[in-house]
């Protein structure tokens, strides 16, 4: 059994070339639904927020949650410098908050916090109201990984609300609805 473990975890190098281009990868990618989050920062490294579709939770026992930054944003070295950050979980009504910390907004400054719409809890990082979940963290560790950079996050402040989440699916921003039971 080790030797099955270890064919799945080890990189092998001798196939580098054989990956699979990056707009297949992309493209595929684009399949996954995920939820759509907005993880901000504050402090001397500067106050900053930017949506993110690749996170998750570490562990319950410590409380870890993670989420991947792309390593060319100013928002990776805010967050080395800071030592905090929040995983802000949007829900439905907050499509065009998305669009404004993804660099495209509707209108105004992209990436610009409107501070009535935001608090602060245990940290000091920007935490969304109303957002679907909000999870305030100290950085525990980071981990470059290709193009990103892995954060995790040793959660201090967790809050939830019950609002429909908002989903990223093929390109688009959608919803959930509950499926109906049926007999096979």
């Amino acid at each position: 059994m080790n030797s099955i473990v270890r064919n799945i975890y080890m990189s092998d190098t001798s196939n580098e070339g054989a990956a699979v281009a990056a707009e297949h990868f992309t493209a595929a990618m684009a399949q996954a639904a995920t939820g759509v989050s907005i993880v901000t920062t504050d402090g001397k490294g500067g106050r900053f927020g930017m949506t993110v579709s690749a996170i998750a939770s570490v562990s319950a026992e410590p409380p870890l949650v993670l989420a991947c930054l792309n390593r060319r944003s100013p928002m990776v070295e805010a967050v080395g410098e800071n030592r905090i950050f929040c995983v802000n979980l949007l829900c439905t009504a907050h499509r065009t908050l998305s669009d404004k910390f993804s660099g495209r907004p509707h209108s105004g400054d992209p990436y610009g916090f409107d501070d009535e719409l935001w608090g602060r809890e245990v940290t000091g990082a920007p935490v969304l109201h109303g957002a679907l979940a909000q999870f305030d963290c100290t950085l525990e560790s980071a981990h470059d990984a290709g193009s990103h950079r892995i954060i995790i996050g040793r959660v201090h402040h967790a809050a939830s609300t019950e609002n429909a989440p908002l989903v990223y699916n093929a390109r688009e921003y959608q919803q959930l609805t509950q499926l109906q039971d049926f007999d096979l």
